[in-house]
C-alpha cells in the first residue's frame, strides 16, 4: 500500500467516526465524495435524496422543538439550519475539504473550499447513509450532526432575510418599498459574480451588493440599506 493511499483510507475512517457511521460499502461513501467534475458516476443524485432527508428531519426536530413557533417562524428558522452557509460549516467540522474527489479544473480552482460543493457533499453523504442504512440512521446522524445548532437557535426575527426586512421596515412607516438592479454580471459560468444595487425609490439613499448570484448580491445590498436606515447591523 502507498503512502498515499494509506492516509487517504486513514482518512476516510476519521470522516466515517466523525459522522458517527461506518460505512458496510465504502464504495458508496466514495461516491458520496465524488462531484461531477471528476466522474460519471458521481455525488448528485445521493445529494439530491439528502437534501430532502435533512429539509424533513430539521422541520420536524423544529416542530417538536418549537411548540409555539409559527409556520413562518418555523420556515425560516429551517431555512437558517440547512442554508448552504450552515451545511459548509459542518463539512468544515467534518473536515471533508482534504477528502472531496474533484476532477482537475476544480482542484485548480480551489474548489474544495467553497461552500456550494461542501454544502451538496454533506448532502450526498446523508443520502449514502440513507442508501445503505434506512432513515432510522440518517435521522440519528442528522441529529447528532445539528445538536447543538437545534439547542441554541437564533430569535425567529433575526433569521429573517435582510430584502424581507427592509420591506417590513419600509412598510410599517407607509413608505414605497424599495428597487433592485443588477448592476453587473461577470466571470465565468462556475464562479459568476454579480453586483446589485438596492435604491430606495422615495429618497436619494441606494447601496449596491456582492455575491455568487443576483440574489446574494441583492441581499447584501439590502444590508447595507438597511444598516444606513436603522444604524444598526442586520
Amino acid at each position: 500500500m502507498t503512502a498515499f493511499a494509506h492516509s487517504e483510507g486513514a482518512g476516510l475512517r476519521a470522516l466515517q467516526r466523525r459522522l458517527g457511521h461506518e460505512f458496510a460499502d465504502t464504495g458508496l461513501l466514495t461516491q458520496a465524495l465524488t462531484h461531477r467534475s471528476a466522474a460519471t458516476v458521481n455525488n448528485e443524485r445521493l445529494e439530491y435524496l439528502g437534501d430532502s432527508i435533512l429539509n424533513f428531519v430539521i422541520a420536524a426536530a423544529l416542530f417538536d422543538n418549537c411548540p409555539g413557533a409559527s409556520e413562518g417562524d418555523l420556515s425560516r428558522l429551517r431555512a437558517s439550519l440547512v442554508r448552504g452557509r450552515t451545511l459548509a460549516v459542518i463539512a468544515r467540522e467534518l473536515e471533508l475539504s482534504a477528502l472531496l474527489i474533484l476532477g482537475p479544473g476544480e482542484k485548480r480552482n480551489g474548489s474544495s473550499r467553497r461552500d456550494s460543493i461542501l454544502a451538496d457533499t454533506v448532502e450526498a453523504l446523508l443520502g449514502a447513509i440513507y442508501t445503505e442504512a434506512g432513515f432510522a440512521e440518517t435521522r440519528r446522524v442528522i441529529l447528532d450532526l445539528f445538536d447543538y445548532r437545534l439547542h441554541h437557535l437564533p430569535q425567529a426575527e433575526a433569521t429573517k432575510d435582510a430584502k424581507t426586512r427592509i420591506q417590513e421596515w419600509l412598510q410599517a412607516r407607509g413608505r414605497a418599498l424599495p428597487e433592485y438592479e443588477l448592476v453587473k454580471r461577470s466571470g465565468p459560468q462556475h464562479a459568476e459574480h454579480f453586483v446589485a444595487r438596492c435604491r430606495l425609490a422615495d429618497t436619494d439613499l441606494h447601496c449596491t451588493g456582492e455575491g455568487g448570484s443576483r440574489r446574494q448580491a441583492e441581499q447584501e445590498a439590502a444590508r447595507h440599506v438597511l444598516e444606513q436606515l436603522t444604524g444598526e447591523q442586520p
